[in-house]
């Protein structure tokens, strides 16, 4: 797995694996979260959207089964 840093007031880092569909994601001041039956083309969706954090908040968060690492 490898960790991508990103250019976010909100997100620090992402990650992907595509073997299981997990996406983890490490916040600034909140830890890293792993979203599970992420598909691929919403991680590619993520990382090349304008906003990672407007984008995690949009199509992410809440619509996957989650877990704080």
């Amino acid at each position: 797995m490898n960790w991508v840093s990103v250019v976010s007031s909100n997100l620090s880092a992402v990650a992907y694996e595509p073997s299981n569909s997990t996406l983890y994601i490490r916040f600034k001041g909140s830890g890293t979260y792993a979203y599970y039956g992420v598909p691929a083309s919403v991680h590619r969706s993520l990382m090349s959207a304008a906003s990672h954090g407007e984008y995690h908040a949009a199509f992410i968060k809440n619509r996957y089964r989650y877990a704080k690492l």
